[in-house]
């Protein structure tokens, strides 16, 4: 009786004789990308099909790559948008065109922004009150957080439950206690009774992320110390923290975040114009009748510097100082 021999299959499951189906996948990607570019050059430089066949194509030949892409694509788009009408003339303004760089794009709003209001003023007081807000509430969560960790004292865990109630309560429920917390104080219209007001709210959270941080830390390392001279307050600010510097940038990054674009709180305490931080001087642009959008999306483009800065700085703390202390080994 004769038999019949099969070429054995390859690891991906195809015939060794044949074609693999990422060679396959590639293949189709190939195509539909010079499919594009001939349709682009075919309708006068549409760099439309272009994108559109070369991400259809990706697609296919990787498609976890083609969804990354086209959600990039969509988080981007708004801002892309942000800039065409900082960039359009003041009588383009509400064009429909849906090109990134309007034909005749100009400075005039941007120049506009800094000449004719206080935009720098703005800029920098939101910039005091922030970092000062992230600093301070870095350093009083950072103490907080280590006693709850270290030491169990009598009503350890209400206190706990009740900061954490504290963050359930919306922010506009909290704006008539603070202003008159503030009022009494003298502090009213003034940056500094802001900076009080962010740290208030900004102090809880941060003392749980911190807390929940220390508690992976062994203990041993805290003893270690001692027994080789230091006292208890040495072996915190000589162990505990560099270990800790994820979750502090993790506090840190969280605090700006809050205070950078907080407006409410800042619509009640603040009024004067000397000591109007970026959101109120934004929305001052924004009028019954009519809305000064140009210098609005200039503006919107300049704050948003400070916090991509931010993200490049902390990003190496950033997945780190979310995931350590979530599993225990």
């Amino acid at each position: 009786m004769s038999t019949v021999t099969k070429s054995a299959p390859s690891p991906d499951g195809s015939a060794s004789s044949g074609f693999t189906i990422k060679q396959i996948r590639q293949g189709i990607a190939i195509l539909l990308a010079a499919g594009g570019l001939l349709l682009t050059l075919l309708n006068g430089m549409n760099l439309a099909y272009l994108l559109i066949g070369a991400w259809v194509g990706l697609s296919i030949w990787k498609p976890y790559h083609g969804i990354l892409v086209f959600y990039s694509l969509i988080s981007i788009y708004p801002v892309l948008r942000v800039i065409s009408i900082a960039l359009r003339p003041s009588d383009s303004l509400l064009s429909r065109s849906l090109d990134i760089i309007p034909a005749n794009a100009t400075l005039n709003n941007i120049v506009a922004l800094f000449q004719e209001e206080a935009f720098l003023l703005w800029i920098w007081n939101s910039f005091v009150i922030t970092v000062s807000v992230s600093i301070m509430g870095v350093i009083i969560a950072a103490t907080g957080a280590y006693a709850f960790s270290r030491w169990r004292f009598p009503g350890r865990r209400p206190a706990l439950i009740f900061l954490l109630t504290t963050q359930m309560i919306p922010a506009g429920m909290l704006l008539v206690p603070i202003f008159v917390i503030v009022a009494q104080l003298n502090l009213s219209n003034s940056i500094i009774g802001l900076m009080l007001a962010y740290t208030t709210t900004a102090v809880p959270f941060s003392i749980w992320i911190l807390k929940g941080y220390y508690d992976t830390i062994p203990v041993d390392l805290e003893e270690a110390a001692m027994v080789d001279g230091c006292n208890r307050l040495e072996a915190f600010w000589k162990v505990i923290l560099p270990l800790s510097t994820p979750a502090l940038s993790i506090v840190f990054l969280f605090n700006f975040l809050a205070a950078w674009s907080e407006y409410l709180v800042a619509r009640v305490i603040l009024q004067a114009g000397a000591v109007r931080t970026w959101p109120l001087g934004l929305a001052d642009l924004i009028a019954q009748f009519d809305t000064d959008w140009g210098k609005y999306a200039a503006g919107s483009v300049f704050v948003t510097i400070p916090v991509l800065i931010l993200f490049v700085w902390q990003s190496k703390y950033l997945i780190s100082g979310l995931t350590l202390g979530s599993v225990k080994g």
